[in-house]
């Protein structure tokens, strides 16, 4: 765990001078907010630095012997964002690489996420209309007055890039300053590099850590002077992860491994059924047991704190827990899909509508039509779900590994009755998240038993089978389209409609109940609308369909279905057109060609044209999401009877890369992801009880089974993307083509692992 900077003091109510400049092209707003004394934290307060430390800014601090920190306000969780971000800084500051490190940032709305809650607003990925620009606007500071400051969305380069990029600039601005001041000289006259100062004419120099001291008493530059691409010398090149070393020698803390004098541990057990409640248990049955020290109620369940995890384990399973069931006790897989079936009848929320595709369709000489399916997914992170509290008087300090330390804060206070600023969040290295840890479920129930034992810090630990069959699943989903098709074979008309619930409004509404669900939610049809394929008269359009299992946001969202969907069904229509995938590819894409691009990059280094081994097939599909262009090709074959993927290329457009080296693992990373979730994700119902419980029931690659996988990086200069989530979604797809091309079986229906593929090649 990276070094907690200090909690800043109780500020009342904050007030922030956000800038508001639209970024021409890629339609975000970002924003940096110059920190003002009495109004908000000072550089101080948030960056706590030490006697031989000045403070230049919320964002970055100088020590006497040039170390510079830099604030990172997002989690951790494998993606390399504390590498990352403080590239974008030490480039604009022209810092020596070898002298920067990382603190975690403080809970404080000026590290707020302004991109993750935009994007959930229906409006396409490209839309710069007026209407579009100023929901993103209206959604920036919305972010900021609720407390945004969350990791996920693929968001964390894309939401640092303004902000950090001008810390940098204004505290290198300031530096200089102070360096002309000292040494008397024009600030014209000096340049900056790898943490050092120069004066051209008299040869003399300055350290940063030199002057740092000085430079915190400048006032900021308004609009600080930013480099030009052409001058980056620290972003765009690799660089080894800063969090590594302490993982490598085991000194890095995630939340299963914080330890504290005195600490209990508790476990909790939920309801079998979806939506049943408590309604009686007797504590004496377990109370005598050695070790325990309280049985209780949570949110969600029944608790048993001990002095062991192992006791509080032994104990929870002897305890005789009464469920008050609810009327999804009868519920399937069959009923959910059903309803979802009944309710493609329905019309259903249009998020894009060009030209009149029904009335396209209902002259076509030549129609296509097909339905897909996508299941439940649990996140299923390495790391189980765990959150320690400890209660003393009217303070409370929770450390966990969670997404959404503001939120975490604000639920955590709700649960102990205590203000906000009495509430410390320790946030530490998550073994994994994938939206799952941005939930506030643990966090609230550890507060909740740490209320009951004040003084004595308590670690919760779910159960791997508690982890899986209490998740918040990415949700079920079917799509059905339609098309026409020209002389030609090409689309005229595409007719896409996605039944199932929304994530998003399921989320709100645990975050905050007054909310509804019944608005439109863009995360659900992400991956169906906008595609880059010409077609003159598309509508897609969304059914909610709500279902009493919890559902959340799943690495990738809408993206991680809906690109198994729609990728397979254009793969569908080259087929009727007899025309190769890829070459059609390209031809519905011969006007964008930043898109071209990726999809050539993937073709050549796979050997697209030429023949692939003996027994086996490739598969090709191309996917934007979160700013990134993603295109894969997959190589399988059919191996004891069921599919093996031998060998995943895959080139991606993410414009401006930070590190390079990060990227490729990310796309592998997802790509891995992805792939289990294809060939054996599933979470099924069965009388409202989930029927997996662990791995050996809920499968994921290892490493007999993990495919080689090459990464191409197609440079674009585009303004940052998404690298966390893009590599999922293209996966599924490239697979499935490639066992239709194998075996002539086109898979509507994931995962593979529930067909019998024995004799299909």
């Amino acid at each position: 765990m990276a070094k907690k900077i200090g909690k800043p003091k109780n500020r009342g109510r904050r007030r922030f001078l956000i800038g508001g400049a639209l970024v021409a092209g890629a339609g975000l707003v970002v924003g940096w907010r110059y920190l003002t004394p009495g109004e908000s934290g000072t550089p101080e307060e948030l960056m706590n630095p030490a006697a031989n430390e000045a403070a230049l800014n919320g964002w970055v601090k100088i020590a006497w012997d040039g170390t510079v920190t830099v604030a990172v306000p997002r989690s951790e969780m494998g993606q390399g964002v504390q590498t990352a971000l403080p590239m974008i800084l030490a480039e604009e500051l022209d810092a020596d690489w070898a002298k920067v490190t990382f603190a975690d940032a403080e809970i404080d709305t000026i590290y707020t996420n302004e991109v993750m809650l935009p994007e959930g607003f229906p409006f396409g990925p490209h839309d710069d209309s007026f209407m579009a620009r100023q929901a993103r606007s209206m959604g920036a500071w919305l972010s900021t007055l609720i407390g945004v400051q969350a990791t996920g969305g693929s968001t964390s380069v894309r939401a640092a890039w303004g902000p950090m990029r001008q810390a940098g600039a204004a505290a290198k601005a300031m530096l200089l300053a102070a360096a002309a001041e000292r040494l008397n000289v024009p600030v014209g006259e000096l340049t900056a590099r790898d943490s050092v100062i120069t004066h051209a004419g008299s040869g003399r120099t300055l350290d940063y850590g030199d002057v740092a001291e000085d430079a915190a008493r400048q006032s900021p530059p308004e609009s600080p002077a930013l480099k030009s691409p052409s001058d980056y010398r620290i972003i765009g090149t690799p660089r080894p992860r800063l969090d590594i070393p302490a993982k490598v020698d085991g000194s890095a803390v995630f939340g299963m491994d914080v330890r504290l004098e005195g600490m209990l541990y508790a476990a909790v057990k939920h309801p079998p059924v979806v939506g049943a409640r408590v309604e009686r248990f007797d504590p004496a049955q377990v109370a005598r047991m050695p070790g325990v020290h309280r049985i209780m109620a949570v949110p969600g369940g029944v608790a048993v704190i001990a002095d062991a995890p192992w006791r509080a384990w032994r104990a929870l399973d002897a305890l005789d827990v009464a469920w008050d069931m609810s009327e999804a006790a009868e519920l399937s897989d069959a009923d959910i899909f059903a309803d979802f079936e009944t309710a493609l009848a329905e019309d259903g929320f249009g998020y894009q509508d060009d030209g009149d595709a029904a009335a396209t369709l209902e002259t076509a000489g030549e129609v296509i039509e097909a339905t897909y399916r996508a299941p439940f997914l649990a996140h299923a992170p390495m790391e189980p779900i765990n959150c320690t509290a400890l209660r003393q008087d009217d303070k409370l300090e929770i450390w966990a590994p969670t997404q959404g330390p503001m939120v975490s804060q604000w639920v955590a206070a709700g649960e102990a009755d205590l203000p906000e600023e009495d509430v410390t969040v320790h946030v530490t290295y998550l073994g994994g998240g994938f939206g799952r840890r941005a939930e506030p479920d643990f966090i609230r129930q550890a507060v909740k038993l740490a209320n009951a034992v004040p003084g004595r810090p308590v670690k919760l630990i779910w159960s791997r089978e508690e982890d899986i069959r209490q998740d918040t699943y990415r949700p079920a989903g079917l799509s059905h389209f339609r098309a026409a098709l020209d002389a030609d074979g090409y689309p005229t008309a595409w007719l896409n409609k996605v039944v199932g619930p929304s994530v998003s409004g399921q989320a709100t509404l645990r975050y905050m109940s007054f909310m509804s669900d019944a608005g439109p939610d863009r995360t659900t049809v992400d991956g169906a609308a906008w595609l880059p394929y010409a077609v003159p008269n598309v509508r897609v359009e969304h059914v909610l369909s709500r279902v009493p299992m919890r559902i959340g946001f799943w690495r990738s969202v809408g993206h991680s279905h809906n690109a198994f969907f729609s990728e397979s069904f254009i793969d569908e229509l080259a087929h009727k057109a007899s025309k190769d995938p890829y070459a059609y590819r390209r031809h519905l894409m011969r006007d964008k060609p930043r898109y071209v691009a990726v999809l050539d990059a993937a073709a050549n280094a796979a050997r697209w044209d030429s023949p692939p081994p003996q027994g086996r097939a490739r598969g090709i599909a191309l996917h934007e999401s979160f700013g990134a262009i993603v295109a894969q090709v997959a190589e399988v074959s059919i191996e004891d009877g069921q599919p093996r993927v031998h060998r995943v290329v895959c080139a991606v457009d993410c414009g401006t890369v930070i590190n390079p080296d990060t990227l490729v693992a990310q796309m592998e990373s997802g790509i891995v992801y992805g792939l289990s979730a294809t060939l054996w994700g599933q979470i099924n119902f069965d009388k409202g009880r989930v029927v997996q419980s662990n791995f050996p029931d809920y499968e994921v690659v290892r490493m007999d089974t993990m495919p080689e996988i090459e990464t191409v990086i197609v440079a674009s200069g585009e303004a940052p993307g998404g690298a966390g989530e893009p590599g999922t979604p293209p996966i599924a797809p490239a697979v499935t083509n490639a066992l239709f091309r194998l075996t002539g079986r086109r898979v509507r229906d994931l995962p593979l692992s529930k067909e019998d593929w024995t004799g299909s090649v």
